[in-house]
């Protein structure tokens, strides 16, 4: 068996030092034309794309592109089905957001359609742009997350009330509402609108009453679940007590005002019919009957 055995000469840390600096020179020089595309450096594109929806408002979201001391502008781009289908290379600017300066997009204007939707979105600062990023998966609006309306209760002493979150004009509400009691009732009312008080039915003094509500969307099919029931009572005894005292004050009215508007009316029938002659005291010797005058002698 042969053994061979190598030595290296002394090696001068200096020359280690200049070797290992040409090796990290080389590679930055390499890695130059790999990030330079017609001369122009390229941005890192936006990642971690998504988009979250609630109650038909759908909000695109990414991962902002960081540069020390630069303000980076994001530009966002859709395709329709139509589009994504039979023109592939078309896409269209987002209406909001093209471009803006935070790293996310109100897309809701721009999805009109329950259909699927691609999404992009690029990075510019200056000359320098981005690769596009595209959203993994597309989105459809029937994705959506439906909530339960706001609810407020109340009466205005003969009616039950109610009065719901307004959350756009694509949106109509079932409201069930029914007396609080055993066995009692569910009713069953559909509110097209938002906003506005709305009366239920004609509720009976003292009663208690509940309501709950949920949202519903046509153009995509579907509803919320049902929001909390909402309980309010009619305070039956106040308002007995009210319209007690409004008619006792009513009919003392009646009692002192009719006479004396009677009273007042026949003085005045008997002034414009039977008037009262008044003779003066100038002409103290002349009567009127058998229109005669009889004055006295003169002394």
């Amino acid at each position: 068996m042969f053994q061979v055995k190598l030595s290296l000469p002394n090696t001068d840390p200096a020359m280690v030092l200049d070797v290992l600096t040409s090796c990290i020179m080389w590679f930055f020089y390499a890695l130059i034309p790999c990030l330079l595309i017609d001369g122009v450096a390229v941005l890192p594109a936006p990642q971690n794309l998504s988009v979250q929806s609630t109650n038909m408002k759908h909000l695109l979201t990414w991962s902002p592109v960081v540069v020390p001391g630069e303000i980076i502008d994001y530009s966002v781009e859709y395709q329709g089905e139509y589009e994504s289908l039979y023109m592939s290379h078309i896409w269209i600017p987002s209406s909001w957001c093209s471009p803006t300066e935070n790293p996310e997009c109100d897309i809701t204007d721009d999805i009109t359609a329950t259909v699927l939707y691609n999404l992009r979105v690029r990075a510019t600062l200056g000359s320098q742009t981005s690769a596009w990023s595209t959203l993994k998966h597309p989105f459809n609006r029937n994705s959506t997350i439906l909530t339960p309306p706001g609810l407020e209760v109340s009466n205005d002493g003969f009616h039950l009330v109610i009065k719901l979150e307004d959350l756009g004009p694509q949106f109509e509400f079932l409201v069930a509402y029914w007396r609080r009691e055993p066995g009692a009732k569910e009713h069953i009312k559909m509110v097209r609108n938002g906003g506005v008080p709305v009366l239920l039915e004609t509720a009976e003094p003292g009663a208690a009453y509940c309501v709950k509500a949920q949202t519903f969307v046509k153009a995509i099919g579907r509803h919320s679940a049902f929001s909390q029931a909402e309980c309010v009572k009619l305070q039956g005894e106040a308002l007995s007590l009210a319209l007690a005292l409004f008619a006792f004050v009513g009919f003392v009215l009646i009692l002192v005002v009719v006479p004396f508007s009677i009273w007042k009316m026949g003085r005045l029938l008997q002034y414009s019919c039977c008037p009262v002659v008044v003779i003066p005291d100038t002409l103290p010797g002349v009567t009127l009957e058998g229109v005669s005058l009889v004055t006295s002698s003169w002394p």
